[in-house]
C-alpha cells in the first residue's frame, strides 16, 4: 500500500509542477525570459525613422522603375532610328543609280555608261568605307576558318595546297568585326 500511496504523491507533485509551468508562460508568453518594459521615446524615434526610410526605399524604388521605362523607350528609338545615318549617306547614290537608268535606256555610246557606272560603284565604295566597311580579299592566302567559308576543295596543284584559289563570295568586316564570311574555293 505504501508504493500507491507513494506513486499518488509523486503524480501530484509532478501536476502541480506543470500547472506553475503553465501559469509562468501564461504570465510570460516569450518563453520564460523576463519581459523588458518598452521605452516609449526610442520606440518612437524607431518607428519614426523605420517610416522614413521606408518612405525613401519607395521613393528609390518608383525613380528605378521610371528609369528603366525611360531607357526601355531610348533604347527603342535608337533602334527605330540606327540605320538612318547610313541609309542618309546612301541616297545620293540611289539618285546617282535612278540616273544612270534613265541614261541607260537612251544610251548609244557604252563607253559612256561604262564611265558612270563606274563613277557610282566608286562614290558608293568610298561611302561605306567612310563608315567602316572593309573588304576581305583573301586570294592566295592559306585559308582560315575563323575568317572564310570553304564551298569546295579543287585539285590545284601543290603550290596552291590549302590556299584560297578563288573567291565566290566577298567577306565584309565593318569596324574589325566579320559581319560577312568570305565564301572561298581551297586548292587540295
Amino acid at each position: 500500500m505504501k508504493n500507491k500511496a507513494s506513486k499518488k504523491q509523486e503524480i501530484t507533485v509532478e501536476d502541480e509542477e506543470m500547472e506553475q509551468d503553465n501559469q509562468q508562460e501564461e504570465n510570460n508568453p516569450q518563453g520564460g525570459l523576463p519581459v523588458e518594459e518598452e521605452i516609449p521615446d526610442q520606440d518612437s524615434s524607431l518607428v519614426g525613422e523605420l517610416e522614413s526610410q521606408k518612405e525613401k526605399f519607395i521613393r528609390l524604388l518608383a525613380e528605378f522603375d521610371n528609369y528603366k521605362r525611360r531607357t526601355a523607350k531610348e533604347r527603342l528609338d535608337i533602334i527605330k532610328t540606327a540605320g538612318q545615318d547610313i541609309i542618309s549617306d546612301l541616297l545620293p547614290v540611289l539618285d546617282d543609280v535612278e540616273r544612270a537608268e534613265n541614261v541607260l535606256e537612251k544610251a548609244e555610246n557604252i563607253e559612256a555608261v561604262k564611265e558612270g557606272l563606274k563613277l557610282i560603284t566608286d562614290k558608293l565604295r568610298n561611302m561605306v568605307h567612310q563608315k567602316g566597311l572593309q573588304a576581305m580579299n583573301p586570294q592566295g592566302e592559306v585559308f582560315d576558318a575563323e575568317t572564310m567559308e570553304a564551298v569546295t576543295e579543287i585539285p590545284a596543284g601543290e603550290e596552291m595546297k590549302g590556299k584560297v584559289v578563288d573567291v565566290v563570295e566577298k567577306g565584309y568586316t565593318l569596324n574589325e568585326k566579320i559581319i560577312r564570311y568570305t565564301k572561298v574555293v581551297v586548292g587540295k
